[in-house]
């Protein structure tokens, strides 16, 4: 059943009016355009869209052009970005992604779709189609952090840190998330040690419009001290 026609017969769904997009941005005017336009495109412009800016190039403005709400933000990482903007949301469903174009948002009916089945966290997942345009080194480091939380949590998954996921509203504002860099493993790793319904869908993965901020090695190393660091928190519980 189509969302649109699961909202005309009554039925108590979601729909794309019960749906938020966020995302934590940073001098992204490269690629926030083609973003949000894909957005409002998939969604017929019923989603609401939340940016959490820290900015210095045209990023703001055009997400506002795009009518996005945009909370200005002084710089602190990747993490407290996309908290802000997880907890600003206003509907029932969030959606996080990342705005370089490298997610598809294609995906968010079928996300929307899982959420409707009954899951509470729908995680995109990079890797089951290879990641090809994923450079190499990171595609390694993003199989190992998925085999250090398996590990760890008892309960195999395949990508610990997709910044694109689909949540019930409710769940993330159950949880209080610590981390910064390692907050998209978090995010994941925190509703499975909690028995919440997981499910790891399937998506594409684009290469990257503009420069990556992360760097990899320092990056890399402060996402694994928070799958070791939130795994022990949830398992002390």
């Amino acid at each position: 059943m189509s969302l649109e026609s699961a909202a005309e017969d009554g039925e108590d769904e979601y729909t794309f009016d019960d749906l938020s997009v966020v995302m934590g941005t940073y001098n992204e005017e490269a690629a926030i355009g083609t973003v949000l336009s894909d957005i409002e495109r998939v969604t017929d412009g019923r989603a609401e869209v939340v940016c959490v800016d820290g900015s210095s190039d045209r990023t703001p403005d055009i997400a506002r052009e795009h009518g996005a709400r945009v909370i200005e933000q002084e710089p602190q990482g990747y993490g407290v970005a996309v908290r802000e903007a997880v907890l600003a949301a206003e509907r029932p469903v969030v959606v996080t992604t990342d705005c370089d174009d490298t997610y598809p948002m294609e995906a968010l009916p079928r996300f929307l779709e899982r959420i409707n089945e009954g899951y509470d966290v729908v995680s995109g997942d990079r890797l089951y189609h290879g990641a090809s345009a994923m450079p190499a080194f990171n595609r390694l480091g993003n199989h190992a952090f998925a085999l250090l939380a398996s590990a760890l949590m008892g309960r195999r998954v395949h990508d610990t840190t997709t910044g694109m996921r689909a949540y019930r509203r409710d769940v993330v504002r159950r949880i209080r998330w610590t981390e910064n860099t390692g907050l998209s493993a978090e995010l994941l790793v925190r509703p499975l040690m909690r028995d919440y319904r997981v499910r790891e869908e399937p998506i594409d993965y684009r290469e990257r419009a503009g420069e990556t901020k992360l760097d990899p090695l320092a990056g890399g190393a402060a996402i694994a001290g928070s799958i070791l660091r939130v795994c022990l928190e949830e398992r002390l519980r």
